[in-house]
């Protein structure tokens, strides 16, 4: 599903317009980006949370010059379903 489904979906179910629905989502998404990249987690109840995690410094390869090299620790964003939400992914999603 793209972010044009998503518009699509809502100005259906609502009957607002795709315009208006189209800031709404972008605006969302602008401020759950800004939180994290200010250092903050984003908590949706019911839905579930987007959290930076920590990643240590670590040494690398580059194998086409054979050389190490080391990669510094950084944050990396993450999202975790609620669990009313994975519970109900879990239910209603066959596997194929």
């Amino acid at each position: 599903m793209t972010k044009a489904d998503i518009v699509a979906r809502i100005a259906d179910r609502t009957g607002m317009e795709k315009a208006d629905i189209l800031a709404v989502v972008e605006g969302f998404m602008r401020e759950v980006k800004s939180g994290m990249e200010s250092g903050d987690n984003v908590y949706l109840r019911g839905f579930g949370s987007f959290v930076l995690k920590k990643r240590a410094q670590k040494t690398g390869r580059n194998i086409s010059k054979n050389t190490t090299l080391v990669i510094p620790a950084h944050f990396i964003p993450s999202f975790k379903p609620a669990k009313t939400f994975a519970e109900s992914v879990k239910k209603n999603v066959a596997v194929k």
